[in-house]
């Protein structure tokens, strides 16, 4: 799913009297703010839906797998995503 589907189903889910740019504009805004969160180090919780965090990853000893040197991965910060129950649920209910 795209950001331009995304936006088609925001303006389906609304109904008659919103336009697609007001949609876009949104989920725009939504996305921004997740981000500027995220980047502050904050978790966003979307009730029913998950939460998205920061991670810290320790550093480590890794391999490359062509040549078989060991190579250092020094520490970094990672986005994450938890689905909440419910999403999980869905999701089992699929299959």
């Amino acid at each position: 799913m795209t950001k331009a589907d995304l936006v088609n189903e925001v303006m389906e889910a609304i109904g008659p009297g919103v336009t697609k740019k007001d949609c876009s504009l949104i989920l725009e805004g939504f996305l921004k703010a997740a981000k500027r969160g995220l980047v502050k180090g904050e978790t966003i919780e979307i009730r029913g839906f998950g939460t998205l965090a920061v991670k810290k990853r320790k550093s480590r000893v890794a391999r490359n797998p062509k040549t078989g040197k060991v190579v250092q991965v020094p520490a970094r910060e990672v986005p994450v995503f938890k689905p909440s129950k419910q999403l999980r649920s869905l999701i089992e209910g699929r299959v």
